[in-house]
């Protein structure tokens, strides 16, 4: 008979770190918002999340792989925001991040979700922050949540 998995929306007993950018601290602190409101909306205790505030997005993959390495956390969410300018620089930021926070994920075997905005405008970056698209906080959470249920299901 076929076995099917999947992972569950119930965060008790989940711990989890939230590594989020400096830069761009407008978006990222509604983004931030989002992600500790549906942790905790998902029943993860308030003392099993750790925020850990890195000066831009290019830190996060380095950080979020110290803390995948620690084998404290069932999941991490990283959050940022890269916004086009009049250079292509942002992306690059944008995809060495993501390379980044992939590779780390699977080095580790740890869920890392990639909540990262990128935008070409302030104006839609704050739209994806919570403003009428959604948090992309929000979302990258419940992703953290799932995956990390999933993995426990399927070991």
């Amino acid at each position: 008979m076929t076995k099917y998995y999947e992972g569950i929306l119930i965060g008790k007993g989940l711990k989890f770190a939230i590594v989020v950018s400096r830069f761009n601290e407008l978006i990222t602190t509604k983004l931030l918002e989002g992600a500790k409101d549906a942790l905790l909306r998902h029943g993860v205790a308030e003392s099993d999340v750790d925020i850990v505030w890195t000066p831009g997005c290019l830190e996060i993959p380095l950080i979020s792989k110290k803390l995948a390495l620690s084998n404290k956390y069932d999941g991490i969410v990283c959050l940022g925001a890269v916004i086009r300018g009049g250079t292509p620089h942002s992306e690059y930021v944008a995809s060495e991040v993501n390379r980044g926070i992939g590779k780390v994920s699977l080095d580790t075997g740890l869920p890392l979700i990639q909540g990262i905005i990128t935008a070409d405008t302030l104006e839609q970056a704050i739209q994806r922050a919570g403003a009428k698209e959604g948090n992309k906080g929000f979302a990258a959470a419940v992703s953290a949540i799932e995956m990390a249920n999933l993995l426990k299901a399927i070991q």
